[in-house]
């Protein structure tokens, strides 16, 4: 059996705290051993009730959770959370303030000799550059080496499945930046199936192989993140996944006009009304005397390794594209706007 086949499947799964709306909505989820999910939603979308159902630490009101053949949550079903085979990071980390990193991440290993287990504490240590501080007390730790050890605490016993809620979001930007790789690269080494619960984009679209879109407790949305990021179904999916730019158009001979240019509309009758979704990347900045829409900057802000534009055009409605830092646009300037067509993408007005 391959890595492939062993899956951890979540069908209608259903979560409810109280009479009214349910916190998990029916919602559908596949992990796949050796690849990273990210369910990314605002807060309140449901995501770590979804999260603590897989766990076992939530019971289910409907539907089902099944690792391979083996129903976890089902109708008259619970199977306890230590049975389960899950290595859970919350946000807090959750160390033991009195045990050295080691021993943190030996302390649920199973069987074996206190050596052997302090060896295989070590090895997970290892996977997250971590052992040289394995002798530290979690006061003696940075945020981002508490993360680590987190982490290598979860998967030292070997699970089956990884869930992480939030375990970044506590650390700030350049160390959230420089863990992603380690990260990543120890949860794929461990062949366990990944859930990473997130709601920064950036750091879904870094870090996941698949993303799962979360709204009002529904899973809308599910992908490879660069398809959902240039092809979301829905202007709620594309919203999740950053800033977007939406033009109500009416398709004629398959294309959809806006004022920055026509849009590609394979596939819509003419006269639909639709949607086109644009990218602030996807809105091509050049001088005055070139093509495209006039504008003028109203503000110009330097990001990291792209110049932000917010472009105010003739008919008063502003828009927002970004290009390279090094452009030499300022504030105040005369531009035209167009569209790369091979990087928007229109959506049925129904689904806006």
């Amino acid at each position: 059996m391959t890595l492939d086949d062993r899956l951890l499947d979540v069908r209608g799964a259903t979560v409810r705290y109280a009479p009214g709306r349910a916190a998990v909505d029916g919602a559908d989820l596949r992990l796949t051993c050796g690849r990273v999910t990210a369910l990314l939603g605002p807060s309140g979308s449901g995501k770590s009730s979804l999260l603590r159902a897989i766990a076992g630490l939530e019971k289910l009101d409907g539907g089902e959770i099944r690792f391979e053949n083996n129903v976890w949550s089902a109708p008259g079903v619970h199977l306890p959370p230590e049975q389960r085979r899950c290595g859970v990071v919350f946000q807090d980390y959750a160390l033991f303030p009195h045990l050295t990193a080691l021993d943190n991440t030996a302390f649920g290993l199973r069987g074996g000799s206190r050596a052997q287990r302090r060896a295989q504490a070590m090895q997970r240590l290892i996977a997250v550059e971590l052992e040289e501080r394995a002798h530290a007390y979690p006061h003696q730790l940075s945020g981002g080496e508490q993360q680590r050890v987190a982490l290598a605490r979860a998967l030292a016993p070997g699970p089956d499945v990884v869930l992480m809620d939030e375990p970044f979001s506590g650390l700030d930007r350049r160390l959230r930046t420089d863990l992603r790789a380690t990260t990543a690269r120890a949860l794929r080494q461990s062949a366990a199936a990944t859930l990473l619960v997130t709601h920064d984009a950036e750091e879904a679209l870094a870090l996941a192989d698949t993303i799962a879109l979360m709204s009002e407790g529904r899973i809308i949305q599910t992908g490879a993140p660069d398809a959902l990021y240039l092809r979301p179904a829905s202007l709620t999916a594309a919203r999740l996944l950053g800033e977007i730019e939406v033009f109500d158009a009416t398709v004629s001979n398959s294309h959809a006009a806006t004022p920055l240019g026509g849009a590609p509309a394979p596939g819509f009758a003419d006269g639909a009304p639709v949607c086109v979704l644009v990218r602030p990347e996807s809105i091509q900045v050049r001088r005055a005397d070139g093509d495209g829409a006039l504008a003028t900057i109203t503000e110009r802000r330097a990001g990291v390794g792209q110049l932000r534009l917010v472009c105010q055009m003739s008919d008063g409605r502003e828009v927002m594209a970004r290009t390279l830092l090094s452009a030499r646009h300022r504030q105040g300037d005369a531009v035209r706007l167009s569209l790369d067509p091979d990087a928007v993408h229109v959506i049925s007005a129904s689904a806006a």
